[in-house]
């Protein structure tokens, strides 16, 4: 059954997306926003019902809470889809969330908070006090619509389809496109944090107290981090902060989902993932080529290039490309202690700037939609992510890879006091601090947005799901053709 409600509401939605597309009127009314938090709400509901079935010892700690072993009632269960500060634009939340809003359970303090410290309330009221961070929310939405409105006439989508944009110098072209980028951001920053705050008003926002400090959170349902966005120096960190709980949608009701129990989620599971994040925001070509191309920089900013299908000469060259922050970044700090350098700074401010340019162009077709639209805008700017990913991955399949690891051998030599090469220096040089972490692959954790964040390990997996298959295949007729075989001479001996 949750697959069914699955697939209905997928399919009820991109008939609405097909038909928002074919209309292409600015003057109705578009529900697909709605819809699209809606989709979230209720597919979730039919998993958390379908796990009221299950045995409670088969189901993980998520399942566990947010299970229904029985139906709500029609008007709490039309509370939940129709609940009014995030009906239109999110965020979305389980109806477990919701119940435990409704009856208050949500704010009973542990006893293991000081009563002291105990968050205030108003008069009788179990939910505490929300009216300050709720009306912070509220002024912070406002100044990023007023931005928006602001910026909005000079860099808007059409200002790099209209003509005028191509004679301006290159410099200009990219800093118009991030403008635009930007702009776009400020409407979604203004519309989540909005809805934020009159979730935190309503007292659904509540998170808990720290029993240390009694400092109440107010960030259960925190849709967007900007500043975590604006100041992201890696691709893992720019889309963590956004459109968080779709990510939590997809990690818990799609990517874990297609997983068989006892397996390890694996590339049908991204696949999966990507295509249901890829179909949920719509059909135009810009929203593909924009996933696409975010998976290719993942691939040249952390992990290894998949390199399986080419001649082995050629992999044997290109299996060089690995973890360009691994091997940068340790230059900027302590070998000994690991703490930062004073030229950190620039390193920092390298990484943002590469980070935030490299997503201004991957944005693009996100905005501009059309195919042809988007190719004119990405030529314009000389195609320079994709020149600098290129760029990237052949650097580190020249010898210029193995001159970085000599250097960092010898940094942590004369740190260690240990002879070059030796297992401690490569070890130390190499060793992976939390930042660096950061960026390896949290498969368990699901593609951020459908963008997986280990492509490489995602495809060598599915080869061997093919070979694994084809071994399987070719083995059953071979056994087939061994008994059939094995028959006849025993005919003929007969």
């Amino acid at each position: 059954m949750p697959w069914i409600g699955f697939v209905f509401l997928m399919g009820h939605l991109s008939f609405n997306h097909l038909a928002r597309m074919n209309a292409n009127d600015s003057r109705t009314v578009d529900i697909t926003g709605a819809q699209m938090v809606l989709v979230m709400k209720l597919s979730a509901f039919c998993w958390n019902v379908a796990d009221g079935v299950l045995p409670e010892e088969g189901l993980t700690d998520f399942q566990k809470d947010r299970r229904l072993t029985e139906l709500p009632d029609l008007l709490d269960f039309a509370g939940y889809v129709f609940f009014f500060p995030s009906m239109m634009v999110g965020p979305a939340f389980d109806f477990v969330e919701y119940r435990r809003w409704l009856d208050t359970s949500m704010f009973e303090v542990p006893s293991t908070v000081d009563p002291a410290k105990k968050p205030p309330t108003r008069r009788k009221r179990k939910i505490p006090r929300s009216g300050t961070p709720a009306m912070l929310k509220m002024a912070t939405g406002l100044v990023w619509i007023v931005m928006f409105l602001k910026l909005s006439p000079s860099y808007s989508p059409s200002a790099v389809t209209s003509p005028s944009y191509y004679d301006n110098s290159f410099l200009r072209r990219v800093f118009v496109l991030y403008m635009i980028g930007f702009c776009a951001r400020c409407k979604y920053y203004g519309v989540w944090t909005l809805t934020e705050g009159a979730c935190i008003l309503a007292g659904l926002g509540y998170k808990g107290v720290d029993p240390a400090t009694g400092k109440v959170s107010w960030d259960r349902l925190q849709n967007i981090n900007p500043w975590g966005v604006e100041f992201a120096q890696n691709t893992k960190g720019y889309l963590d902060n956004w459109n968080i709980n779709t990510t939590k949608w997809l990690r818990n009701y799609v990517y874990l989902r297609v997983t068989p129990k006892g397996k390890k989620p694996g590339f049908r599971a991204s696949l999966v993932t990507f295509s249901t994040s890829a179909f949920w925001h719509g059909f135009h070509p810009g929203y593909y080529l924009s996933f696409v191309l975010a998976s290719f920089i993942q691939t040249a900013a952390k992990s290894e290039l998949f390199l399986t299908p080419f001649p082995a000469p050629v992999t044997r060259i290109l299996t060089r490309c690995t973890d360009f922050r691994r091997l940068l970044r340790p230059f900027f700090l302590d070998p000994k202690n690991q703490s930062p350098l004073p030229t950190k700074r620039y390193y920092d401010f390298f990484s943002w700037f590469a980070t935030q340019l490299t997503f201004t162009f991957v944005a693009a077709p996100f905005l501009v939609l059309g195919l042809k639209d988007s190719l004119r805008v990405w030529s314009a700017v000389y195609f320079y992510a994709v020149v600098g990913t290129a760029a990237s991955m052949a650097f580190f399949a020249s010898p210029g890879k193995r001159a970085l690891r000599k250097a960092l051998e010898k940094r942590a030599a004369k740190a260690n006091g240990t002879d070059v090469g030796g297992k401690k220096d490569r070890d130390a040089s190499l060793s992976r601090s939390t930042s660096t972490e950061s960026l390896s692959s949290t498969r368990n954790g699901g593609p951020v947005l459908g963008v997986s964040l280990d492509p490489q390990a995602e495809l060598d997996e599915a080869l061997n799901e093919l070979k694994a298959e084809y071994e399987s295949r070719m083995g059953l007729v071979h056994s087939e053709e061994l008994v059939k075989a094995t028959e006849e001479a025993g005919k003929k001996i007969r």
